[in-house]
């Protein structure tokens, strides 16, 4: 069954974090966040939904960072329950993709719960002084990718926050699997 996550909440902060990445550093949010903004994407390895659309996402990535958006994936799965998500897996995908921007491991999910996450994908495009502005899709594709020609949502809502600090007013959200939460203690 997808999941939604709820509309933007127009200039909610991004909480701050530190997590390890399949380069081998640590990123925390400040090393991340760009002159003109900010991306941070909650996706994962095994999810159908990011599968069909990554290279998309990378192709984004690059087009957003080259106007001054910061750009970085965050995988909060339970790696115990989907070993796809692991993060030795996450290396292998980084490096077989060559992802131009850092995939960080969220190990105790306290990231994604931080952020409120409700899916894969999640895209929060924050502006230059990380208030939200975009929480919205990546286009209209589903678990399968739609047409080459769709209308690019993210890109054009990062590339409006880039150009005035403000996300559209009208966003749709994204659709995908839900965060897969581990099992509490």
């Amino acid at each position: 069954m997808p999941v939604t996550p709820p509309v933007c909440d127009f200039g909610w902060k991004a909480p701050a974090f530190s997590l390890p990445a399949t380069d081998g550093q640590t990123y925390s949010l400040s090393d991340i966040g760009g002159d003109k903004g900010t991306l941070i994407m909650f996706i994962c390895n095994h999810c159908p939904y990011v599968r069909s659309v990554l290279d998309r996402i990378i192709r984004d990535a690059r087009e957003l960072q080259a106007l001054g958006i910061g750009v970085a994936a965050i995988s909060s799965n339970d790696a115990d329950a989907y070993p796809q998500d692991s993060f030795e897996n996450m290396r292998v995908l980084a490096d077989q993709l060559s992802l131009p921007f850092p995939y960080l491991y969220d190990a105790d999910q306290s990231v994604a719960k931080a952020y409120d996450a409700a899916c894969t994908p999640d895209f929060f495009g924050f502006d230059a002084d990380l208030g939200l502005q975009y929480r919205g899709r990546l286009d209209a594709s589903r678990k399968e990718a739609g047409p080459a020609d769709l209308r690019r949502d993210l890109y054009l809502a990062m590339k409006q926050v880039a150009e005035t600090g403000h996300g559209p007013k009208d966003q749709i959200p994204s659709m995908g699997c839900s965060i897969k939460w581990k099992a509490p203690v």
